[in-house]
């Protein structure tokens, strides 16, 4: 498999993973079951897979967000960690420029750009977590604290 940036930048930093390829099914929304089928596929519990969602704030700063790919985020939640009065998700259509990645294989790690990135601290529950690889059907696997090393990331509250 050729690797991608998310690959090669947790490479640079030599943090240990792992890589899982699967079948992607085109399906990548939360209420399709698009979590769980993504942990089955795995052979993983679904709270350790993680999604990475990219949002823009009132003041037009792209900001990233990691929590379990089960539940959804507390926009009042995004809303204090930033601290900014409104946010909402980008369009999927804006994620190829703004990130460089597509729906469903958007990873926190190898942006176009260097943006804040706060990860839910349910991620602190796993030993080891489950992330985009940077393209559909690809999954990292590594701990926790490495990856929020990598992402120079905040740990903060959420989830709903």
């Amino acid at each position: 498999m050729k690797k991608t940036n998310a690959m090669r930048i947790l490479d640079g930093l030599k943090i240990n993973y792992e890589v899982f390829e699967y079948e992607d099914d085109g399906e990548h929304e939360l209420s399709r079951g698009a979590a769980e089928k993504t942990a089955e596929k795995l052979g993983v519990d679904p709270d350790t897979v993680f999604k990475t969602i990219v949002m823009r704030t009132d003041s037009k700063e792209i900001c990233v967000f990691l929590q379990r790919a089960l539940k959804e985020i507390n926009l009042k939640k995004a809303r204090n960690a930033v601290g900014c009065k409104e946010i909402n998700p980008v369009k999927p259509e804006e994620l190829l420029t703004l990130t460089g990645y597509i729906r469903g294989g958007c990873s926190p790690l190898g942006m176009k750009k260097k943006y804040r990135t706060f990860i839910d601290e349910t991620i602190l529950l796993s030993d080891l977590i489950n992330i985009s690889g940077g393209q559909r059907g690809v999954q990292l696997r590594l701990a926790p604290q490495d990856l929020i090393d990598a992402c120079e990331a905040e740990v903060c509250d959420l989830e709903l």
